[in-house]
């Protein structure tokens, strides 16, 4: 066929022409692969093509390589690496032809082919050529092939791990790639793609890190890279430091004044865009070394991996107020825009960060530029200052904190009402809630709030709820951590005398005609949940009158006809709103006998207008009213069976939903609430969901997050039908075993693989703690007998792996004492032989954790039962 003519018609503006070049082009593909690719390759390599030809065929060739959904991309990895050498050979050659292309459109898609390939296939150990033949592109004259090469070999250093590429090569690669950020390097798209490829690269280079003489080299190119002329330039420079601060911290002590007096002369007088990295250079600092300070208090030796240099508490005299000078640099509308980032908010993150970093030293700091600017008549001063207040209030003592805040607070609620500033009044409400939600709790030894100053308090919340959507929902939050704050206070709450007032000021926010700006509507639900939440039995009353109000709204929510797609997106968020809302309300009467007989006269017609929320076709209210009927659920108990009739072909709907797989998750959730719920009284409906959730594990189409509580789900039914899930026992002692098998070793994968790892053999181990509790005094516990030596093998190896968690260890040994105290005698050899039994039960008797030590005494006492039978 004529690739050209079909790449062209494909971009028409003629929807027929297009889509006939769409169709000719998806034939060829699933007629002849190889040809298509080689076409398509050959099509991006040649100079007398059209530029948008070019680039459509370099954007399919990607697209033939790489998805973003992980089971699409395997089959396409798989696709590529079955197909014929030579086809794939051609493929390579064009690509890597199109890399001396003079248009800048070709070059670049290629650049990403390349490495795309590369991505798939050194991993494999092919294409082991293409490194070399790319270096030696490197030292030819025209600077857009040095340009193209450099940005493919940031690229491939994106797609391979470290691991795949050997150390000699990766000398050469950093040494060409620094070498092409010199200032000797006078074209500037080559510097610029030498310098976003070391970014890309910097993972590779531990080694060279820690050879002095070639680190040195690497920071003396990228510092003197932060003051070339051109702006992208500088920026990716700070991004490397940015990078190198959060791979490398050990090794930046020797250089750390030098970054100081660049950064702060970028911050100072630079482009936004670079000031926002040299800032958040500073930021990383804090994350580095609070996680080692937090790891250091944690560590009960006192003795962390890595140290820590202080380098914030160093700098202190000079960083704090060179971010207490961006604080300045608002924008006239960031207020109103929820994306904004700017200087001043990169700042006074970054400020807040310090905070936590260096505790009580940063306050005196601080506060002379506080008291200096508070009352001044710029309104940028006054919310610099009052930004400067709110950041500092988390990391400091209470000690040191709440005199300055009792000091404040008259001053802070007065500006929140009478500032003339809406930027001010915004960042005033911000700050009273940082206070609320730092320094006001059961826990902070004086109460920042008493009976002298709470109406206050309150009254001017209420009233700046009122205010512009931005401010008003700022006041939201501040009432929400009021609230909150009085979570544990026992019978009697300080807010309760106003808590009819608050309620109904919070449902007179959520009707305001703005309430969709700045997320006022949902700040007003959240802070309704958390009043309710945080309620005590006194105003249990009034929580009642609330259910009506509530099931009134979604009620005519759910009425609503003939809208807009933006009003129907408008409504569902609201229809999720209001089911969470009635989720903390049933969780909330439902934990008292007197309130839940009262509250369950309504259930019937709550249950009723939940079901009516499937019909509208939203994942987020879908959520919401899973989580709300998994709470009725637990609330109501055994009489919620006469709902299931009704409510099931949700549930499986659910249950089936992959798209939406954080709908599925919470289904998965529920079911268990609702075996919690119903125990026996859910064996008529047991048969459609244990196939339903062996057919999701099987699924490579299920989003991974889902899987471990789909594992616990089949020990929740398990726990609730008893010995009746002898009918489900092969199919699911099976997947599981397969599951076990998989799962059982971590070697070789990073830390976000093992945190999932372990979440999957929480969820394995859950559901063999749910089947041997189900089946204990059960007359069929001898069908439990074969499996006992492969669970307990499972046991041992993931204590031989040494990388369980507590929450995977405290499942693991309830594990070994279901096993014992369900099979008894039956187990004992077994158990005996287990290193479980020994090891891994000492290990947790000694524990500092309470829960597993407590876990441990349980199975221990199981296995002496067990063995002395």
């Amino acid at each position: 066929m004529e690739v050209t003519q079909a790449l062209l018609n494909a971009q028409s503006i003629d929807g027929t022409v297009r889509k006939h070049a769409e169709e000719s082009l998806r034939q060829f593909q699933e007629q002849n692969l190889p040809g298509f690719l080689v076409s398509l390759s050959g099509e991006l390599a040649s100079e007398d093509k059209p530029v948008d030809s070019r680039k459509l065929a370099g954007l399919i060739l990607k697209n033939a390589l790489d998805a973003k959904d992980e089971n699409r991309k395997r089959e396409l990895v798989q696709r590529w690496l079955s197909l014929d050498s030579a086809a794939k050979a051609q493929v390579k050659a064009c690509l890597l032809q199109t890399l001396s292309s003079l248009v800048l459109e070709a070059r670049s898609t290629a650049t990403q082919v390349v490495a795309k390939i590369a991505g798939i296939e050194l991993p494999q150990k092919q294409w082991p050529e293409l490194i070399g033949s790319l270096l030696s592109n490197i030292h030819q004259v025209p600077a857009h092939v040095k340009q193209a090469t450099l940005e493919t070999l940031g690229y491939l250093c994106e797609e391979v791990s470290h691991e795949v590429v050997d150390q000699d090569q990766v000398n050469k690669i950093l040494t060409a790639v620094v070498q092409g950020m010199n200032s000797s390097e006078k074209n500037n798209d080559v510097r610029l793609a030498a310098t976003r490829a070391l970014y890309n690269a910097l993972g590779f280079a531990q080694a060279n890190f820690s050879n002095d003489m070639e680190r040195e080299y690497i920071m003396r190119v990228v510092c003197e890279t932060t003051m070339s002329p051109e702006v992208k330039i500088r920026q990716t420079a700070f991004e490397c430091l940015v990078s190198i601060a959060a791979m490398y911290y050990v090794k930046l002590a020797p250089y750390i004044q030098d970054i100081y007096n660049i950064t702060a002369k970028a911050v100072r007088g630079d482009e936004e865009s670079v000031a926002l990295q040299a800032i958040e250079f500073w930021s990383t600092i804090c994350d580095e070394e609070t996680d080692i300070l937090e790891e250091y208090v944690g560590d009960t030796t006192g003795d962390s991996d890595i140290p820590c240099f202080y380098f914030i508490k160093q700098a202190l005299p000079a960083l704090v107020p060179l971010l207490l000078e961006t604080l300045l640099k608002q924008e006239e509308d960031q207020d109103l825009d929820e994306g904004a980032w700017n200087i001043a908010m990169a700042g006074g993150t970054c400020l807040g960060l310090v905070a936590r970093t260096t505790g009580d030293d940063i306050v005196p700091l601080v506060m002379p530029f506080i008291e200096e600017n508070i009352t001044k008549q710029d309104w940028r001063q006054r919310e610099a200052a009052t930004y400067a207040f709110g950041s500092i209030l988390e990391g400091p003592s209470p000690d040191k904190l709440v005199p300055l805040v009792n000091h404040a607070l008259p001053f802070m609620l007065s500006a929140l009402v009478k500032d003339p500033s809406n930027h001010v009044k915004d960042t005033t409400a911000w700050t009273l809630g940082r206070m609320f939600e730092f320094l006001h709790s059961s826990i902070v030894g004086t109460p920042i709030i008493n009976e002298g100053n709470a109406q206050q308090i309150i009254t001017v919340l209420l009233q700046s709820m009122k205010d512009v959507p931005n401010v008003a929902e700022k006041a939201c939050g501040a009432l929400y951590f009021l609230a909150q704050g009085y979570e544990d206070v026992g019978l009697t709450s300080p807010i309760t005398p106003f808590f009819q007032e608050i309620v109904q000021s919070l449902l007179t926010v959520t009707h305001r005609e703005d309430a969709t700006e700045s997320r006022l509507r949902t700040a007003a639900y959240e802070t309704l949940n958390e009043v309710v939440r945080c309620s005590t039995d006194e105003t249990a009353p009034l929580v009642l009158q609330l259910v009506a109000v509530i099931m009134m709204e979604l009620h005519k929510c759910l009425e609503a006809q003939n809208l807009s797609s933006d009003e129907r997106e408008k409504q569902s968020e609201l229809t999720g709103l209001l089911c969470g809302c009635l989720q903390v309300i049933i969780q909330k009467l439902g934990s008292s006998e007197p309130t839940k007989y009262v509250f369950l006269q309504y259930a019937d017609q709550i249950m009723g207008l939940f079901i009516r929320v499937f019909a509208c076709r939203n994942a987020t209210a879908h959520e919401e009213a899973m989580l709300a009927i998994g709470a009725l659920a637990y609330a109501i108990g055994p009489d919620f069976a006469k709902y299931l009739p009704e409510f099931y072909q949700f549930l499986e709907a659910d249950l089936q939903n992959f798209e939406d797989y954080q709908v599925c998750a919470v289904t998965v959730g529920v079911v268990g609430d609702i075996c919690r719920a119903l125990e026996d009284k859910i064996l008529p409906y047991c048969d459609g969901i244990m196939t339903q959730l062996l057919k999701n594990l099987s699924s490579d189409n299920l989003h991974r997050s889902v899987k471990p509580p789909l594992f616990s789900c089949i020990g929740d039914i398990a726990l609730a039908i008893g010995d009746n899930f002898n009918k489900y026992l092969t199919y699911a002692m099976n997947t599981l075993q397969i599951a076990a098998e998989m799962y059982a070793h971590t070697s070789g994968f990073d830390l976000e693989m093992t945190e999932y790892i372990n979440n999957l053999r929480n969820g394995i181990l859950e559901a063999y703690s749910g089947i041997f509790q189900g089946f204990k005094n059960s007359s069929k516990t001898q069908f439990l007998i074969p499996y006992a030596s492969h669970i307990l093998h499972f046991l041992d190896s993931i204590y031989m792996e040494k990388d369980m968690d507590d929450v995977v260890m405290k499942t693991a040994i309830g594990v070994l004492g279901d096993l014992a105290d369900t099979l008894g005698s039956n187990a004992a050899s077994l158990i005996q032989q287990s290193l479980s039994s020994r090891d891994f039960l000492n290990e947790c008797l000694t524990s500092d954790d309470h829960m597993i030590k407590e876990s441990a005494k349980w199975a221990k006492l199981a296995i002496s039962r067990a063995i002395s039978v």
